[in-house]
């Protein structure tokens, strides 16, 4: 996967002065022993202030850009959270638990510590990760440090991401519009301009050398039997416009995402729809959102990182209808109809999501920009197939009006039922879907627009989200645990 962050990880080991070093050292190489290689084990443990400052350069040096701050016995409150204050990456604290020695020479009290640790964090305003029980034997904490890798992988991506935008969100999706002032307090950089500016760019790579090469990609995974074969130099045009793009605008940012205005003068002066080299970029790793959805590339974007693998944007769409639920649901899988819905969208999804992928084109663009052609022309370009079945998380990250962020998670799955539709499409089941769908994305007035991880990634997703400060992260709550706003009596 292109277009995200490396992780190294590494640990440094604590020791306050009256419980014995050796301890927390011997704790320390055992993690080591369990995790392998992958994990850089600083040689300094930290005692005091100028141990702490040595430990850190001596992580930098390293090339380390993810820290577990691991407290072998009950460390020293103040040098241990300084670290925090230097170290610019993700950074996790955790400590050891007691059974790898004697109750006497050989007792650490590291679980005393953690809480003097978090104390010193909040004292010092440092935002840290945590895990669930941050008291564990060596095999447990190195399990921990897995966990955080993909945590920590995110947090570095929006470090060093940026996100392109094209054109004005649509007036007709205005839920897509929101303040990015919330963007900057993350660290993500924000770089707009109008559709006239990737017009221009468009048209400057006409006839570029480039382009039979990059067709000939297109048409290896598009196979011989692509009816619309001919609207492949004008997307090959656009994909190296906005690669391009990217390598020249990318500034010092590390990661790039796009959040794109594709509807409706896009067709009229460009000649197709985008939705295929979008559904291309964001399989190689590099979001690109539809209907200027800066949010929706950006909850992308984290999805990537946390998987590790392709993602896409899907409207939360239409209802299964009552006869296709009951002849391929009912029975065969554990939901109720109203915890079924299809996410959906026009063709933005690469293909080794989908089922049966084909180039097709937007059939609701057609209806109003080309009525009366027999065979579309400017509405060419989609990606279409059924999304193929298997575990799936809904996610998504959003600005309030007034700036606040927000988010929400919920796992599901997307069912082995054919769509009998078209575009980039599946069925999906969430367990309770219906009262999130009431209570969350309506009641928090959520855009109908939702990435889509494929895997159950929620415990990351949710760890990420804290570490970024978010306070209201929603889920699908199962039936025993109320809304705020749900009705008693209903």
């Amino acid at each position: 996967m292109q277009n995200i962050p490396e992780v190294k990880v590494g640990m440094i080991a604590v020791s306050r002065s009256c419980f014995p070093m050796a301890l927390s050292i011997r704790r320390r190489e055992a993690i080591k022993a369990a995790y392998g290689e992958d994990l850089y084990e600083c040689p300094i443990c930290v005692e005091n202030e100028m141990d702490a400052r040595k430990a850190y350069e001596d992580v930098k040096a390293a090339g380390v850009n993810a820290l577990c701050v691991f407290l072998g016995n009950f460390g020293p409150e103040t040098p241990e959270t300084m670290i925090a204050d230097w170290f610019d990456g993700p950074i996790m604290y955790t400590s050891a638990a007691e059974g790898d020695g004697d109750l006497h020479d050989g007792r650490g009290d590291a679980y005393c510590g953690m809480l003097n640790a978090s104390y010193n964090l909040g004292l010092r305003h440092r935002r840290v990760y945590i895990p669930d029980y941050p008291c564990e034997t060596a095999e447990g904490v190195a399990q921990q440090i897995r966990e955080f890798v993909p945590i920590a992988r995110a947090i570095l991506g929006l470090m060093g991401l940026k996100i392109f935008a094209f054109g004005p969100r649509p007036n007709d999706f205005l839920a897509c519009n929101a303040p990015i002032k919330a963007l900057y307090d993350l660290g993500v950089a924000v770089e707009e301009h109008s559709e006239l500016d990737l017009l221009v760019a468009y048209n400057k790579h006409k006839d570029d050398p480039r382009i039979p090469a990059k067709m000939a990609q297109m048409q290896e995974e598009l196979g011989g039997a692509n009816p619309y074969a001919g609207v492949l130099p004008r997307l090959a045009q656009y994909e190296l416009t906005l690669e391009d793009w990217m390598a020249e605008h990318l500034g010092c940012s590390k990661y790039a995402a796009f959040a794109n205005k594709c509807w409706p003068a896009f067709q009229t002066e460009f000649g197709f729809v985008p939705c295929y080299v979008n559904s291309r970029l964001t399989g190689r790793g590099i979001p690109v959102s539809c209907e200027v959805d800066i949010y929706g590339t950006l909850s992308e974007y984290i999805g990537i990182c946390v998987s590790g693998k392709p993602i896409t944007l899907l409207d939360i769409n239409n209802s299964v209808p009552a006869s296709m639920y009951q002849e391929h649901i009912a029975g065969k899988a554990p939901y109720r109809l109203n915890e079924t819905f299809m996410g959906f969208h026009c063709g933005n999804t690469c293909s080794s999501l989908l089922r049966n992928p084909h180039m097709g084109y937007q059939l609701i663009m057609k209806r109003d920009l080309e009525p009366d052609l027999p065979e579309p022309d400017i509405t060419r370009g989609t990606m279409e197939g059924d999304i193929k079945a298997g575990e799936i998380t809904f996610c998504r990250l959003q600005s309030t009006a007034d700036t606040q962020l927000r988010a929400y998670i919920a796992q599901g799955e997307v069912l082995d039922v054919a769509t009998q539709s078209f575009g980039s499409i599946g069925v999906f089941a969430i367990p309770e879907m219906n009262r999130f769908y009431r209570h969350v994305l309506i009641e928090k007035r959520y855009p109908h627009h939702g990435a889509v991880a494929f895997g159950h990634y929620g415990k990351a997703l949710f760890e990420v989200f804290k570490y970024l400060g978010v306070a209201d992260i929603a889920y699908n709550q199962p039936k025993n645990l109320p809304y705020p706003t749900e009705n008693p009596f209903c």
